[in-house]
C-alpha cells in the first residue's frame, strides 16, 4: 500500500500510524505521550497533529499522527501552517496546565514539553492558570516525589506501573482540569503498594515523577571537615552514566568516576562490586545450607530493593523463601563502618556512606530502621545515577575530559568479574552458581559462564549439576510483572526450583529507574549497557567471587565463616516484615469490619 508524506510517496504496512511512517522515513513529529518501548499512543497530548487528505476527499482534516492509521492514497503533511498553528495552540494550553517553574524543576534542560515547545516556535505563553488552589505534591516517598502541578497527563507511568511492571499502583482520579494521576487506595506512596522501583520517573516526560533529589545532604558531608566520607558506586552506574556526558552507550567511565567523586571531596572511593563478592560468598552458603538441611526452597534473592518491597506488600506469604543477605549496597556501608573504620583507625560516628545507584528503591533500602549499626544508618545518602551526573555538571566536572584512575584502600580494592555481572538481570543467579558450584565440586564452574540465564526475556530458566546434590533447577524473572507470574507458577506448584533470581527492574540495574531516560530505542541502550557488563567481566582476571583474596582475608581476620558465623549473620543478614493491605472496597466489606 502507497500514500505520500510531504509529497514523499511511502509504502507502508497494515495498522501502520501515520507517526511510525514518517519515523521511517527520517521525517519528524513530535509527540510527549507516545513512547515506543512502551507501546503506548493514546492521543492525548495532541502535539503530533498532522493535515491528512484521504482518497477521494476534497477536504483536509487535522488529526493525531500516533493513532491514526494510513491509508491507500493517503496524503500527510506534517509541517504545514495549519498544523504549526494548531500545535502552537496544543503547546500553549498544556504549559497553561503546567507549572512553570523550569529553573528549578528537576528536569531542567532535559525536559521534553520544553523540547517540543521550542521545535513548534513558541514564542509566548498566552494563557496562565492560578495553582494556589493547590496540585497534589507528594513528597512521602523516600525514593519518589510526585508533583501533579507539573503532569501533562499523558498517562505514559500509568501504562508503565499497570501494563510493564503490574503494580498498578497509579491512575487517572478527578475529571476535567482537576483530573491528575492518583495513588491507588490511598493519598500517599508511601503508605500505597508503590515498591519504589522507580520506573516511572523513566519515563514521565516532565518533572511530575522523579527522583527525591538528596545532592545538597551529600555536599554538606563532602565539605564538613569533621566527616570522612566514603563513596561508593555499583556496576551498572559505570556503564551508564557516559550517556548523561554524550558518550557511547555502554562506555565503561569506571576510572573517570573515580576521579570525579575525587574531585568532588570524596576522602575514600570504593566498589560497591567488593560487596557483591561478599554478597555471593553469604547466599551461596545459604543456598547450599536450604538444600542439604531441607531448609524453605526455592531460595529467592534479595538484592533488589524494589522486588523485597514487593514480596512484602503482594505476595508475604513467599517472606521465608527470601534470602536473608542483605544487598551488596547495605554490606558495603556495614563493611565500612566496622572493618574499614577499624582498619583506618577513624571513629565510625565520623563516617558518611554515600551510594551511587541505578535504582531508586536504593534510597527507601537505606532508610529502614533495621539497617543500622549502634543506632547510626549503614549507608546515608543514596543518588541516582542521575542525580551524580547533575552534580557533576552543576560542578562544572565534564566526564570525558578526566583521566581514569583507580580505586582506593589495600584492604577493599578488589573485585571479581562475578561481582560485575550483578549489575544486570540474571547475573546475580550466575555469579552465585559460579561459587556455588566450586563448593559443592571443588573446581570451577565449566567454561564460567551461564548463558542460559542471559537476556532480557520475561522468564528463563536453566538446569545445573552440582555433584552430590544433584540437578538443580533454577529460573530468573525480569522485571515485576514477570515475576509475578513466576511466583504464581511457584505457588500453584506449576513449577518447581531451588534458586530463582528477581530483578524489580526491566534488564536489572541496567534498567533501574535512577538510570538514564531515553524516550527512543530504550531497548538498544539497555542491551549496550549490559553487553558492556559482560565483556568487563570476560576480560577479568578474576571471574569467581570466591578467588576474591581480599575478601578471603575480611573474613579470615574480622567476619568469621561466610553464612554460618555470628558476625556474619549479624552485620550481612536481616528479616523482612509483612506490609500487605487490606483496602475495603465494598459496603458488605467495611461492615463487616465494623461489626
Amino acid at each position: 500500500m502507497q500514500g505520500t508524506i510531504n509529497g514523499k510517496i511511502v509504502e507502508f504496512g497494515e495498522n501502520e500510524t501515520i507517526l511510525h511512517a514518517a519515523k521511517r522515513q527520517g521525517m519528524f513529529i513530535p509527540t510527549l505521550c507516545e513512547l515506543d518501548n512502551l507501546n503506548h499512543a493514546p492521543g492525548t497530548c495532541r502535539v503530533c497533529l498532522v493535515e491528512v487528505r484521504r482518497k477521494g476527499d476534497d477536504f483536509t482534516q487535522t488529526l493525531t499522527s500516533c493513532n491514526t492509521p494510513m491509508e491507500e492514497g493517503i496524503e500527510v503533511l506534517t509541517r504545514s501552517r495549519r498544523v504549526r498553528e494548531q500545535q502552537r495552540l496544543q503547546v500553549n494550553l498544556l504549559l497553561a496546565d503546567h507549572e512553570e517553574d523550569c529553573a528549578t524543576c528537576v528536569r531542567h534542560g532535559d525536559c521534553e514539553l520544553q523540547d517540543v515547545a521550542q521545535f513548534v516556535g513558541l514564542k509566548e505563553a498566552r494563557f496562565r492558570y492560578d495553582f494556589s488552589g493547590g496540585r497534589t505534591r507528594d513528597t512521602s516517598s523516600p525514593s519518589v516525589v510526585r508533583d501533579m502541578a507539573k503532569c501533562i497527563r499523558c498517562g505514559r507511568c500509568v501504562t508503565l506501573c499497570r501494563e510493564v511492571q503490574g503494580t498498578d499502583v497509579l491512575f487517572y482520579e478527578g475529571r476535567g482540569i482537576n483530573a491528575e494521576i492518583g495513588v491507588r487506595d490511598s493519598d500517599f506512596l508511601n503508605t500505597s503498594n508503590c515498591v519504589s522501583c522507580g520506573q516511572c520517573t523513566l519515563v514521565c516526560p516532565v518533572g511530575a515523577l522523579a527522583e527525591r533529589d538528596d545532592t545538597e545532604e551529600m555536599i554538606d558531608y563532602l565539605y564538613d571537615p569533621e566527616v570522612v566520607t566514603v563513596v561508593h558506586f555499583a556496576p551498572a552506574t559505570r556503564v551508564a552514566l557516559g550517556e548523561e556526558f554524550n558518550m557511547k552507550p555502554g562506555t565503561n567511565v569506571e576510572g573517570q568516576m573515580i576521579t570525579a567523586l575525587r574531585n568532588l571531596g570524596a576522602d575514600v572511593v570504593l566498589d560497591t562490586n567488593f560487596a557483591a563478592d561478599l554478597v555471593v560468598m553469604e547466599e551461596g552458603g545459604e543456598l547450599l545450607h536450604r538444600i542439604r538441611e531441607g531448609g524453605t526452597l526455592p531460595l529467592l534473592t534479595s538484592c533488589s530493593s524494589g522486588w523485597i518491597n514487593y514480596v512484602e506488600k503482594f505476595y508475604p506469604d513467599m517472606i521465608p523463601n527470601l534470602s536473608t543477605t542483605k544487598s551488596p549496597q547495605q554490606c558495603l556501608g556495614t563493611i565500612a563502618k566496622t572493618y574499614l573504620a577499624e582498619k583506618m583507625q577513624i571513629d565510625p560516628a565520623r563516617m558518611r556512606v554515600i551510594s551511587i545507584m541505578p535504582c531508586t528503591a536504593k534510597k527507601e533500602e537505606a532508610k529502614r530502621p533495621s539497617f543500622t549499626i549502634e543506632g547510626r544508618p549503614e549507608v546515608d545518602v543514596v543518588l541516582t545515577t542521575r542525580e551524580l551526573a547533575s552534580l557533576l555538571k552543576r560542578e562544572g566536572i565534564w566526564l570525558p575530559d578526566l583521566e581514569p584512575d583507580s580505586f582506593d584502600n589495600p584492604w577493599m580494592g578488589l573485585a571479581t568479574g562475578a561481582a560485575e555481572i550483578f549489575g544486570t538481570t540474571g547475573g546475580v543467579m550466575e555469579a552465585a552458581l559460579r561459587t556455588v558450584h566450586y563448593s559443592v565440586n571443588q573446581e570451577e564452574f565449566p567454561g564460567v559462564e551461564l548463558k542460559a540465564v542471559r537476556g532480557l526475556e520475561g522468564i528463563r530458566e536453566a538446569v545445573v549439576e552440582l555433584g552430590d546434590l544433584g540437578t538443580v533447577y533454577v529460573a530468573v524473572a525480569n522485571g515485576l510483572k514477570s515475576a509475578k507470574n513466576l511466583v504464581e507458577r511457584v505457588r500453584s506448584g506449576e513449577k518447581t526450583y531451588h534458586f530463582i533470581e528477581i530483578m524489580a527492574c526491566p534488564g536489572g540495574c541496567m534498567g533501574g529507574g535512577g538510570q538514564p531516560r531515553h524516550k527512543r530505542n530504550y531497548r538498544e541502550f539497555l542491551t549496550a549497557r549490559q553487553q558492556a557488563i559482560y565483556h568487563i567481566d570476560a576480560g577479568s582476571e578474576l571471574r569467581q567471587s570466591h578467588r576474591n583474596t581480599l575478601v578471603k582475608a575480611m573474613y579470615d581476620n574480622y567476619f568469621g565463616v561466610p553464612y554460618t558465623s555470628e558476625r556474619s549473620h549479624r552485620y550481612f543478614h536481616t528479616t523482612y516484615t509483612d506490609k500487605k493491605r487490606i483496602v475495603k472496597h465494598t459496603i458488605k466489606e467495611i461492615w463487616d469490619e465494623m461489626s
